[in-house]
């Protein structure tokens, strides 16, 4: 065996492709409310039915782009250095993305991005989920947090919260900042960094037992 997918697999991935591509297509040119999942299914050539096999919610067609972003934080702990510092390896994660443009952070003014982070806002349903998606965030980096640094129970599901919290709410301004016209250049990119450096710097001072 060779380790690559069979033709079954690659159908598979292909569909779940072409279906992700036009729902993303559609909703960034009509608005996520405005296009029903019939008109998804039409524009992908697939029923309604096979649709609803790869995407069981409406939603799913815009977040399971971010589902492996669910878990991230949780993997960077479990992937530190040995020595390192849950915190000092989240904190130094964060940088990295904020150097790289990666739109996980908010700091990537791609006209794309810049659409599909104002469609999620502007559609309750995909805001709603995203509070989901930061709940399992927390869950996922407080079981790392238990299981790589002996953190006890409650301490790791508080520290979850503020980890999560704070990361999410710098790749919120950074994000909120670009859809309203700034530029990711690096002006932007230095006032990101010091606000990191800020937030990390008070997460530190609060978890010192976490090291």
């Amino acid at each position: 065996m060779d380790g690559k997918p069979g033709l079954r697999e690659r159908k598979k991935q292909r569909t779940h492709a072409a279906i992700s591509d036009a729902a993303i297509a559609l909703f960034l040119e009509h608005g996520f409310n405005q296009v029903s999942v019939a008109q998804v299914a039409e524009a992908a050539e697939v029923s309604k039915r096979t649709l609803f096999a790869y995407f069981p919610t409406k939603e799913d067609l815009v977040l399971d782009r971010l589902a492996d972003h669910e878990s991230e934080i949780a993997r960077v702990v479990r992937a530190r250095p040995p020595g390192t510092a849950p915190l000092t390896a989240v904190r130094e994660h964060f940088l990295r993305g904020l150097r790289d443009r990666d739109p996980i952070t908010g700091l990537n003014d791609h006209p794309a991005v810049r659409k599909l982070h104002r469609m999620i806002l502007d559609a309750p349903s995909l805001v709603a989920r995203m509070e989901r998606f930061k709940s399992v965030a927390e869950r996922a980096l407080a079981q790392a947090l238990r299981e790589t640094a002996d953190t006890p129970e409650l301490t790791a599901r508080i520290a979850a919260v503020q980890i999560v919290g704070v990361h999410w709410a710098l790749a919120q301004d950074n994000a909120d900042r670009l859809a309203h016209g700034e530029s990711a250049a690096e002006a932007r990119f230095d006032g990101a960094v010091a606000d990191a450096e800020q937030a990390f710097a008070l997460l530190e001072n609060g978890l010192r037992e976490l090291a």
